[in-house]
């Protein structure tokens, strides 16, 4: 391709993905910065569009990610963890394994190969899962198209859910901020930008499987915890990151990958559903053993974005901090022992952990 006229596509890819980022955050939709790349990237390359984002970004994003995540472990996430623990550590276990049997389900009685169904039914962190799930031999776009069918329809139904209990405005997002937070302290930044340089070199020499993700999120967690550094993620960062994962995987993209992911489409959703009706089973539990109230419980186990369940939380006066405690410790939890989870998986179902044939 001719370098100009390849600039020329790299700018409309990063316009429209911009144009649509905006539109998808403008109706609420979660995680718009990574869907808006992704559709984009996706639409050229069924275009036959040939572009390729460089793998260093890829992991760059990653390690971004494992920044963000380790933001989320804050002193008073680890102090509701501590007043609640054993009602939060039983529910993780029930999440993590009632996951872990859908994707069994999934795999065993439906048509996804490899431990692609493992990676796309585990619950919670749908970027993350996406991130790790390449580094593990899953196929990274049907993983991505399943966390996100996951996570909207849970935050449909955790937000129909509040407005019917409560009659309030759950689910509501703030309104975005367009600021890209160039006044960020500098000192922060550094610190931050040497953890995600630190997780890109240390997980390529080391050989760890998605290493880029798991090292900054528990150094990071550890070190901003006791308050040795803090963690800065302006908004530039977080859409670089967002879009060169949304552009790595759309651009991936196939007439037959799609017109495999509409055929699948009846599968994911029955997945779904029984992945939500499984962590009401949790909730409910919840309720009985903890006395926690039902609202609470449901938010604290739906398996869906912790964002958007946060604001969902947030705004029904519900106890937001065992739903965060829960949620946060939730994900770390999914990040650390979904690769286990994955080839469990795989060697009860007689599968090897590969991603899609090579004709999809």
């Amino acid at each position: 391709m001719v370098p100009i006229r390849k600039a020329v596509i790299w700018a409309a890819l990063i316009l429209l993905s911009a144009v649509l980022a905006v539109v998808l955050q403008w109706v609420s939709l979660p995680a718009a910065t990574l869907l808006g790349p992704m559709l984009v990237g996706m639409i050229f390359a069924l275009r036959g569009v040939n572009l390729t984002v460089p793998r260093w970004a890829f992991t760059g994003g990653q390690s971004v990610v494992g920044c963000m995540v380790a933001l989320t472990m804050t002193p008073s996430i680890l102090a509701a963890l501590i007043r609640n623990w054993p009602a939060i550590f039983f529910a993780i276990a029930l999440v993590i394994l009632f996951g872990a049997l859908v994707g069994h389900g999934l795999m065993r009685f439906g048509s996804l190969p490899g431990n692609t169904a493992a990676w796309g039914t585990s619950p919670g962190g749908a970027v993350a899962m996406m991130a790790m799930a390449e580094s593990f031999g899953a196929d990274i776009r049907m993983v991505a198209f399943m966390q996100y069918l996951r996570v909207f329809v849970v935050v449909l139904t955790a937000s129909a859910l509040s407005h019917l209990l409560l009659g309030g405005h759950a689910g509501d997002l703030p309104a975005p901020t367009w600021s890209p937070g160039l006044d960020v302290p500098l000192i922060p930044l550094v610190q931050t930008l040497g953890l995600v340089a630190a997780g890109i070199v240390i997980g390529r020499m080391g050989r760890i499987p998605a290493g880029a993700l798991l090292l900054p999120m528990v150094v990071g967690a550890v070190l901003n915890s006791l308050g040795w550094m803090h963690i800065a993620l302006p908004p530039w960062l977080l859409w670089a990151a967002y879009a060169s994962l949304g552009w790595y995987i759309g651009l991936r993209f196939t007439p037959e990958t799609l017109r495999y992911t509409v055929r699948v489409l009846p599968q994911l959703l029955l997945s779904v559903l029984v992945l939500m009706a499984l962590c009401g089973l949790a909730a409910w539990m919840l309720t009985v053993w903890a006395d926690v109230d039902p609202l609470t419980a449901y938010l604290a186990t739906s398996p869906g974005g912790l964002d958007s369940i946060a604001i969902i939380a947030a705004d029904s006066g519900c106890d937001l901090a065992f739903v965060l405690s829960l949620q946060t410790l939730r994900l770390f939890s999914v990040v650390l022992t979904g690769p286990l989870v994955a080839r469990l998986i795989c060697r009860i179902n007689g599968r090897s952990a590969c991603g899609m044939a090579s004709g999809m």
